[in-house]
């Protein structure tokens, strides 16, 4: 039965994660020598098999001994989720490479001192965002983080009375049927999280 550091190296993993499996129940040893070593059998190593896995494709440990623990009907319910967040992270990065392809393609965008509004909406259209998407992306930052929404669409130079009217379209149904279409989203892409910008610190 190999050691501790003999699995590790077979998996390409440190010791180190082998005691952190250890210490919080996703992989506990199957056995201990005469001198308390840690010994791993066959049973062992399918489930770290399965961990390293569930960890490629992303799973949080917490989920893991979910999926390893668990009863097998939540394994799809788990593994959806987890679809779920990446077709979100897909969606923000792609909204992020459509902004930077807007300053591509207008390097007069490039040399702005600060970002206001009329700049941002451009730089968008630029980029091919819609009505649609920017009424989208709004609704999920509002509904998400009310208080980081404000703050970007204060730091656009946004009156009062302007930023008021787009949170409450904002605070509707995610359908973008809202009225007093919003204008200025921060990356489009349908996401809850903005890229990194000055208003998103």
């Amino acid at each position: 039965m190999p050691t501790i550091s003999a699995l590790a190296r077979r998996f390409g993993l440190s010791r180190s994660a082998l005691l952190y499996y250890d210490r919080i129940g996703l992989l506990r040893p199957g056995s201990r020598s005469a001198k308390d070593y840690r010994r791993y059998g066959e049973a062992e190593e399918v489930r770290l098999e399965r961990i390293c896995a569930y960890r490629r494709a992303g799973v949080p440990l917490a989920e893991i001994r979910r999926l390893l623990d668990g009863p097998e009907r939540a394994v799809a319910g788990i593994l959806e989720g987890r679809l779920r967040t990446l077709d979100e992270e897909i969606r923000r990065l792609r909204g992020q490479q459509r902004v930077i392809g807007g300053f591509l393609r207008n390097p007069d965008l490039l040399g702005e001192p600060a970002l206001d509004k009329a700049t941002w909406v451009a730089l968008l259209r630029a980029s091919g965002f819609t009505d649609a998407d920017m009424d989208r992306w709004h609704a999920t930052f509002e509904a998400a983080d009310p208080l980081r929404h404000q703050r970007f669409l204060a730091f656009l130079g946004l009156s009062e009375e302007e930023i008021a009217r787009i949170r409450a379209a904002s605070a509707g149904p995610l359908s973008g049927e809202a009225s007093g279409r919003p204008t200025v989203p921060p990356d489009g892409g349908g996401s809850a999280s903005p890229p990194s910008s000055p208003a998103g610190s």
